[in-house]
């Protein structure tokens, strides 16, 4: 019946709201609420204060310091629990040896479009939490063949993520929450777990930050540091960093940010130099005194001091074209054409022998 309501209420198939809790009862169900914990924990819900009127000042007061904290992750759609990641077999039907994540959360415009989450309460030791991510790796490098033919990663077939950079696809990062119920020490947990799954995690050094391609980022918290500040404090620490950083800067490579954007001020500053000079060249550019249109390039050259040998440009102030009419004007009046004269139209002097002479002859 839990599982229908679900369904109901975040509008999905009841196939994908998980399974029952089962030994909640030998075991108290503390790794469920646990799993809770942690989904408020991220998502934070807001209470609407509209509908608290009448209610006792403690509760209006619990309220609004609920409103004032930083905001979550997501919406309760964005989450899903107990989902299988097969190593083998599909969705519906995973193969033995498959990885389950507590929580799959899509929240992309929040800034985390895939996040698995696991709950520890501090009973597992190190060598096992290192076989469970062990096969959430192997289940990240599965590929299938898609809808269109394509094969790609196995979990693209199910979440959109963008794709990565150029040599830097990382896989979806895994958050290990650590809730201190049972009697291991989560330091000591983590620091062992870190050295056992170095290879899954560690990145390689490129121009000053780390490239993570074919990796799997790993972040550790504290529930209750989870509870208390939530996704924006700065209580994560992600596998090879040595401090503590916000959830999205821990799956994130700041570094890389920073150093991308020192690139684009760079490409941005060279650009308004270039546009810069080319703006002083243009007010250089001579304007021909003829016509009053600006120089060609190929003119403006023309017209620029030459080595000693090179003949000296005749008409430095006139484009192309009145360069051509001036010197045609020169040509002329240096070498005028005689003028056209008309021939007088009278009658020519005929011969001695013509045919009005010889009418009088005869």
């Amino acid at each position: 019946m839990g599982l229908n309501a679900a369904s109901y209420e975040r509008g999905r198939p009841v196939g994908e709201m998980g399974g029952p809790a089962r030994g909640a009862g030998r075991s108290g169900a503390s790794h469920p609420m646990a799993v809770n914990d942690a989904l408020l924990a991220l998502l934070r819900p807001k209470p609407d204060l509209a509908q608290l009127d009448g209610e006792p000042a403690d509760v209006l007061a619990a309220a609004r310091a609920a409103v004032d904290v930083p905001a979550g992750l997501g919406t309760l759609a964005s989450y899903a629990t107990e989902v299988a990641l097969p190593v083998t077999g599909t969705w519906s039907n995973p193969g033995k040896g498959s990885a389950q994540a507590d929580i799959a959360l899509t929240a992309p415009e929040d800034g985390v479009p895939l996040l698995f989450v696991e709950i520890d309460n501090c009973y597992e030791s190190a060598q096992e939490l290192a076989a469970k991510i062990d096969k959430y790796m192997r289940f990240c490098q599965r590929k299938v063949k898609d809808a269109d033919g394509t094969e790609r990663p196995m979990w693209r077939t199910r979440w959109w993520v963008p794709d990565g950079r150029h040599c830097d696809q990382p896989h979806p990062p895994l958050l290990l929450v650590f809730n201190r119920v049972g009697p291991r020490t989560p330091n000591t947990v983590i620091a062992q777990l870190a050295e056992l799954t170095q290879r899954h995690w560690q990145g390689f050094a490129y121009d000053g930050f780390h490239m993570y391609d074919g990796k799997l980022p790993i972040v550790v918290t504290g529930m209750e540091q989870l509870k208390e500040h939530g996704p924006a404090g700065a209580v994560f620490r992600r596998f090879g960093r040595p401090q503590n950083q916000t959830l999205l800067e821990a799956i994130g490579n700041p570094r890389r940010e920073a150093h991308d954007a020192r690139e684009r001020e760079y490409k941005e500053q060279l650009r308004r130099a270039a546009e810069q000079k080319r703006a002083e060249r243009e007010a250089r550019r001579p304007v021909c005194a003829g016509c009053g249109i600006r120089f060609t390039d190929e003119r403006w050259k023309a017209t620029e001091p030459a080595g000693w040998g090179a003949l000296r440009e005749t008409h430095p102030h006139l484009c192309d074209d009145c360069k051509q009419q001036a010197v045609t004007a020169e040509r002329r009046a240096e070498h005028p054409q005689p003028e056209h004269q008309e021939h007088d139209q009278t009658v020519p002097e005929q011969k001695a022998g013509g045919t009005w002479l010889s009418r009088f002859r005869s």
